[in-house]
């Protein structure tokens, strides 16, 4: 499954934090702020949003962008520490 990542974030520390975290799951940085992966599964990216969960507090915003998601265009975010899904055919 294809995944980008961007996020917006409200401290230094926790901009380091998710920044090795999506490293260490192996995704490249693109440009500032966006990060993608060509080969993550489902177990996989739930552990990396329990882990993003884990840093974040209640201003930072974090957007998953998946490509397929049940066949269709999934974009998850997280706001105001509540994760939220849209579907899109």
């Amino acid at each position: 499954m294809f995944v980008s990542v961007t996020y917006d974030l409200s401290s230094d520390d926790t901009f380091n934090k998710v920044r090795e975290i999506l490293i260490f799951y192996g995704f490249k940085e693109v440009l500032k702020n966006v990060f993608e992966s060509e080969s993550i599964r489902d177990n996989t990216l739930k552990k990396l949003k329990r882990d993003i969960d884990r840093v974040t507090d209640h201003f930072d915003k974090v957007r998953f962008y998946q490509y397929p998601y049940e066949e269709l265009f999934a974009i998850t975010m997280l706001e105001k520490k509540k994760w939220k899904r849209m579907l899109l055919k």
